[in-house]
């Protein structure tokens, strides 16, 4: 009778400890749920790399409300590196074309935070209208920034104070299924904001990131095709009303 309420206790005892132990995902990591543990061939084959420099001034603040859930740093001690899943072939998929009364440039992009969408401009009265999720409240921004490099299966490195606040997060996660920023990265400018897919489409349509703009893995492929380096996106606070009741009204016939 002594040993089995030894064991109870002890059975007991780590199920009160577990909650402790366990990853609690939020709107901060993009739904990243920790791994299980590697198995020992696993951990052999993580290795730790620095990011490759991509002509940024890393003692400059790029942005002052840098989206820190993507951003690509390496500060921080080494929690090695994580596989992100299998990189499968995405399709890409075409969202509907509505009409959009405009005066941007055929082969933009316009953003409108307010109302969750991105248009790419096929012309003065056409555009293509994706379903998106923007930054959460403090971090929305706006302004016009070009695209600068475009990235499948975008490799993460989650920000020394993001890792601090979240213990379970590792230093490096390779682009893949599991890799919260999807199947493609659009980066804007010199900043540290990108469009790129995500492998949470819950958060499709809220206001959730830190500034980022996330996509459907199959429309942010779709984008990524008619979308070259040197595009303009215009990121709008709100859509105009009489832009927005047209464009919302429904696809073209």
């Amino acid at each position: 009778m002594k040993s089995i309420a030894v064991l109870a206790a002890v059975i007991f005892g780590c199920a009160l400890a577990a909650p402790a132990q366990a990853f609690h995902p939020d709107e901060e990591t993009y739904g990243y749920v920790a791994p299980k543990k590697l198995k020992r061939g696993q951990r052999a084959a993580a290795e730790t790399k620095p990011l490759p420099s991509m002509g940024w001034d890393w003692g400059r603040p790029q942005n002052n409300r840098a989206d820190e859930e993507d951003e690509d740093d390496v500060r921080g001690s080494s929690r090695g590196t994580l596989t992100g899943g299998g990189q499968p072939n995405i399709a890409a998929t075409a969202p509907p074309k509505v009409r959009f009364p405009n005066s941007y440039a055929a082969g933009s992009i316009v953003i409108d935070t307010a109302g969750r969408q991105l248009y790419y401009v096929l012309s003065s009265s056409s555009a293509y209208r994706y379903p998106i999720a923007v930054g959460k409240q403090g971090f929305a921004w706006s302004g016009v920034e070009k695209i600068s490099r475009k990235v499948a299966w975008p490799d993460w490195y989650p920000p020394a104070e993001m890792r601090a606040r979240k213990p379970g997060l590792p230093e490096h996660m390779k682009g893949g299924i599991h890799n919260p920023l999807g199947a493609m990265a659009l980066y804007l400018g010199n900043t540290l904001y990108r469009i790129h897919g995500t492998n949470d489409v819950r958060s499709i349509g809220t206001a959730s990131s830190s500034g980022c703009i996330r996509m459907k893995n199959g429309h942010v492929m779709h984008l990524s095709k008619i979308a070259g380096v040197g595009t303009t996106v215009h990121v709008l606070k709100r859509l105009p009303a009489n832009i927005a009741r047209v464009a919302n009204a429904g696809s073209e016939g």
